[in-house]
């Protein structure tokens, strides 16, 4: 006797099993014997399915897999399914009796899946994995929702070969690996980019892939750029007779949008409608955006209000793309207008509706009615989180406004909305252009009780802005606090640096940062060595500047105009004006040096 355990579960949430004999096929009768005289009996229970058999074949889809010779299959609950059909808790007697039944063996078996799946519970994945091996080394069939389980665990930490071993262990057990347990792997495959590593494991598949197991591989290959690919795969799906989803379609429609453009991917929408599948909202969203994209604002409004004509009516989200599309073509009083239409058809704003608006008006410095609109979001529910309050002092910082964008930073904290790092960056920038490094300096200082980690560019902006005042003994000193906090010093770092060092005639100072930077493997730049080449020429060694430059070519770097010229005025500092004016008609003549910074050049000479 043969018994076949579909993948899927019959309404009641238990495992159907059927019987062939002499090709007939029928249903296995619920009046089963749990006696131990029984030579077949089975025990069904919800999520998965306990067997009791002397040997047993489960058909897969293609074909028949020999299952071990065990007692008990697989166990997922502690509950049996008794012979009127009712749930019973399963015993070990003092017999070693399950129900009456001898499962010693069985009761074993059921223990070891219980640890297993404590193990996964836990985190502890490669125990359970090391476990799960002696396990089925032991003869004892794996539990597949627990494999299931440290499958995904796995996947989650990118170790995919891992989780794959996993799946080869249950199929080698005897185990039968569901879709989900297959959609896991191939999701997995594909968060990691292993495309052709997932498309093996629908090809290998012992059940039938469903609709999510295709949306999955399809996504991947549509974010990919692999469209054609995309479609090979929904034909093969096709052929196997299961059929796309919204989600299917979605995904395809974007991604021919992106691909060969909207006129496409309306083909594609025109056939989602004729084989009975209704487009939803985050289609229609989809649509929208790539016709916004195109520059087609004008029909993508239009698209936006025929929604309802469609049976579907536009979301927040719809509205914002549209939104975002007037501000980006200037069209503001046409945003203000969609976001008053929005309200009155009852479709609320979001955070993100009010920022799109925010961060266009302050780009076109237009503060006062930015700061209209922020002041109007409690009243539609919405509390404005630091995206909304960042472009505002940007904008006050852009126009020298420090005191109007000091007091918002307070309104922002009284309100309960607390700066983020891109705050405080926009701050500091505007505090250093401004002269005000000391205000600089004691924020950045007070960045970390505030429970906000300062990061390399915000480094950056204050030690730039300490060198350009003459004050790089402290910006050394926060120099070596970033390197203390963990954080590495890049190509900007050492440049503020060394021009600060130049500036203040620290040259051979300077010259020990380039040396350090070297050895970090940092390659300085042009602005770097031209740095060095000013302060030697200032210092009257321009003998020095001259084998810099050398040593700037043989790093590979290349000299640029500003090179030039600052050893030209360098020679002529030194009182040799004729033989810089020659070097710089030369340099003039050969093309290095364009003829208008000649000119200015020659005037100061």
């Amino acid at each position: 006797m043969d018994l076949i355990v579909p993948t899927k579960q019959n309404p009641s949430g238990f495992c159907s099993f059927h019987k062939l004999h002499g090709g007939f096929e029928g249903r296995i009768s619920n009046k089963l014997s749990p006696t131990p005289s029984s030579s077949r009996v089975f025990v069904g229970c919800k999520g998965r399915v306990l067997v009791v058999s002397d040997s047993i074949r489960c058909r897969a889809q293609d074909g028949y897999q020999k299952h071990r010779r065990k007692r008990i299959v697989a166990v997922s609950k502690v509950e049996t399914l008794s012979s009127n059909g009712r749930l019973q808790n399963v015993e070990k007697t003092q017999h070693g009796n399950l129900n009456g039944m001898d499962s010693s063996n069985g009761f074993e078996e059921f223990e070891s899946n219980n640890q297993l799946r404590r193990l996964v519970r836990n985190g502890e994945l490669e125990e359970g994995f090391r476990f799960l091996e002696s396990m089925v080394y032991r003869g004892d069939i794996p539990d597949i929702i627990a494999c299931t389980s440290l499958i995904r665990g796995f996947c989650k930490l990118g170790k995919t070969r891992k989780a794959t071993r996993i799946m080869n262990i249950l199929e080698e057990s005897g185990a039968v690996p569901d879709v989900i347990t297959y959609n896991v792997l191939i999701s997995g495959h594909c968060r990691a980019g292993e495309i052709d590593n997932a498309l093996r494991v629908l090809d290998r598949m012992s059940v039938s892939p469903d609709v999510v197991t295709y949306n999955t591989i399809l996504r991947t290959l549509c974010d990919s750029g692999k469209l054609k690919q995309a479609m090979e795969v929904l034909d093969w799906q096709l052929q196997r007779e299961c059929y796309p989803d919204v989600i299917t379609y979605t995904i395809l429609i974007e991604a021919t949008c992106k691909e060969s453009g909207v006129e496409q991917a309306m083909k594609l929408l025109d056939e989602m409608k004729s084989k009975g599948c209704k487009p939803d909202v985050v289609t229609y969203n989809v649509l929208i955006n790539g016709i916004c994209k195109e520059g087609r604002l004008d029909e993508a409004i239009k698209f936006l209000n025929d929604m309802p004509t469609s049976d579907c009516q536009p979301n927040v989200i719809t509205h914002n793309i549209i939104l975002r599309s007037m501000c980006s073509t200037g069209r503001w009083m046409d945003a203000e207008r969609l976001l008053a239409e929005m309200v009155g058809k009852g479709c609320s704003p979001s955070v993100v509706t009010f920022n799109i608006l925010i961060n266009f008006l302050c780009r076109k410095g237009l503060l006062g009615r930015a700061i209209d609109i922020l002041e109007k979001m409690p009243k539609h529910g919405c509390t404005p989180n630091s995206l909304s309050y960042n472009p505002l002092l940007h904008g006050f910082c852009k126009e020298k406004k420090m005191d109007r964008a000091i007091e918002y930073l307070d309104i922002m904290v009284s309100r309960g909305c607390y700066p983020d790092i891109v705050t405080y960056n926009t701050l500091l920038t505007a505090l250093c252009k401004d002269g005000k490094v000391d205000v600089a300096v004691e924020i950045l200082n007070q960045l970390s009780s505030k429970g906000c980690s300062p990061v390399l560019i915000t480094y950056n902006t204050v030690i730039d802005g300490l060198s350009k005042v003459g004050k790089t003994e402290r910006a050394i000193e926060l120099l070596d606090e970033m390197r203390q906090k963990g954080l590495k010093p890049d190509i900007i770092t050492y440049s503020s640096l060394v021009g600060g060092l130049s500036r203040e005639g620290k040259v051979d100072e300077a010259i020990k940062f380039v040396r350090d930077l070297e050895g970090l493997g940092i390659r300085p730049n042009a602005i770097t060595f031209n740095c060095i080449m000013l302060g030697l020429c200032k210092a009257r060694q321009t003998s020095r500047a001259i084998d810099f430059l050398a040593h700037m070519v043989s790093k590979g770097c290349k000299p640029t105009e500003a090179t030039y010229t600052i050893l030209i005025e360098g020679i002529a500092y030194e009182g040799l004006a004729k033989e810089a004016l020659e070097l710089l008609n030369e340099l003039c003549y050969r093309g290095v040096v364009k003829r208008s910074s000649a000119e200015q050049v020659a005037v100061k000479m």
